[in-house]
């Protein structure tokens, strides 16, 4: 099983835990933050034949992309560099660590890697040039095919180490694309690499949620002639349908629970249900003459954030579900709507229009004080936090009247285009990727 299923075995090298505690973290949400300098070299090969040489470059470059897309490295141009560990050794011992503290390198990544009958065996080290000490530093082992894993697994013990926490690596996003005319759900990996259609309905398919496991998607389809709620199951491929009278929209998944919420209209009017995974009723939560729809959990899965005209104008409010008291969050703009909880429960991103500008907003939830995060860039839409809270998800239509999908840090800096596909795209949820092969 070892030769065709990736693995991932225990650390190798980690010798300096003193230097751990002497480590000062990156601060991800730092809207100061200056970008750490990061020198990859290239790959030593075990043997040097072309599959190895091949497999280096490529699970260099995707080594690079990867920890450009954190926001707080920046790798190297290789031309800049003075040595190379591929020739001279990639251990701590066999490195002239004046060569990269004297191009400004504050971190170095060494590689080797081995292929065997279609098996990888990569040796990756993280280590910091001024202390001379090693950050981090593991084998990893599987097929050619899991290359692109191994590496992600590396860069999730990078992120753990600088940050102490695993970062994005090991997630993945589902939204909405126009496909001929129709709207499906796809899926894609952080990066936006790696693009799956999910459904083929033919039809409008809107609002995907997955779960916190990454193992069930919810989504509202109108595949049947009105919008109903599809709970899918990525290992069965089987759906449970949710399809009470009325409109049955905005599904989102209690953390770490196999519970949703969505707002249903059986009633006549648009309020807020937990669901159970089979789609049966557990309790009604909000109880309003205004419409409430949105639904967004805290990460305890005690508070929902939702948006509700009881007050007039579409608002964020925020729920405790035991005790059912409701309190405004939102005043200033006229609308304000898609409440997104942030995962350490502190910030609540939101769409809020004025002066006909669209933008995204995060607000301190105890504090009440907004933050505008985009502005002057088109229409900028359904913010979804990344996993560890370190990313933004949105849409936006800076580049013309057609909606793309776009990251920003979660302070708003390196706002970029995620992927580069036809149609449109909308309606980004980020989650973790579930594992096919546990």
């Amino acid at each position: 099983m070892l030769w065709c299923v990736f693995s991932f075995i225990c650390t190798l090298y980690f010798l300096n835990s003193g230097f751990a505690r002497d480590y000062d973290f990156i601060v991800v949400s730092d809207p100061f933050l200056k970008k750490t300098p990061i020198a990859v070299t290239e790959f030593k090969t075990s043997n040097g034949s072309s599959v190895e040489i091949e497999d280096g470059k490529t699970a260099r470059q995707i080594l690079v992309d990867a920890l450009n897309f954190t926001g707080y490295l920046k790798s190297m141009n290789p031309e800049a560099f003075l040595s190379n560990p591929a020739q001279t050794g990639i251990k701590l011992g066999q490195i002239n660590f004046r060569d990269w503290t004297g191009i400004g390198a504050d971190l170095l990544v060494t590689g080797g890697i081995t292929v065997e009958n279609n098996h990888v065996v990569l040796e990756l080290r993280l280590i910091d040039t001024f202390s001379q000490k090693l950050v981090v530093g593991n084998r990893y082992s599987g097929s050619r095919a899991k290359l692109r894993e191994m590496i992600h697994r590396f860069c999730g013990d990078i992120s753990y180490a600088l940050t102490r926490n695993r970062g994005v690596f090991d997630s993945r996003i589902a939204f909405v694309s126009t496909v001929n005319g129709n709207k499906e759900i796809f899926t894609c990996d952080f990066d936006g690499q790696s693009i799956e259609q999910v459904t083929a309905h033919k039809s409008i398919s809107l609002s995907p949620s997955l779960s916190s496991d990454g193992q069930f998607l919810a989504y509202v389809t109108y595949s049947r002639g009105r919008p109903e709620i599809f709970i899918r199951n990525f290992a069965s491929k089987k759906n449970v349908i949710v399809n009470h009278k009325g409109m049955n929209i905005s599904p989102a998944w209690m953390p770490g629970q196999k519970t949703l919420a969505a707002s249903l209209s059986f009633t006549g009017d648009q309020e807020i249900y937990l669901l159970t995974l089979e789609g049966e009723m557990i309790k009604r939560i909000t109880n309003s003459w205004g419409i409430d729809v949105s639904p967004s959990f805290s990460p305890d899965g005690r508070k929902i954030a939702f948006t509700s005209k009881r007050t007039g104008t579409p608002q964020i409010h925020i729920m405790d579900i035991a005790t059912q008291d409701v309190h405004r969050l939102t005043f200033k703009g006229r609308n304000n709507t898609s409440p997104a909880w942030s995962p350490d429960g502190r910030k609540i991103a939101y769409v809020g229009i004025e002066d006909n500008g669209i933008n995204i907003y995060i607000m301190d939830v105890d504090s009440g004080m907004p933050v505008q995060l985009t502005m002057d860039a088109g229409d900028n839409e359904d913010p979804a936090w990344s996993p560890d809270g370190s990313m933004l998800a949105f849409t936006s239509t800076r580049e013309g009247r057609i909606s793309r999908l776009y990251v920003m840090n979660a302070s708003g800096t390196d706002q970029r285009r995620l992927l580069k596909m036809d149609g449109k795209q909308a309606q980004p949820n980020w989650s973790l990727l579930w594992n096919k092969d546990n």
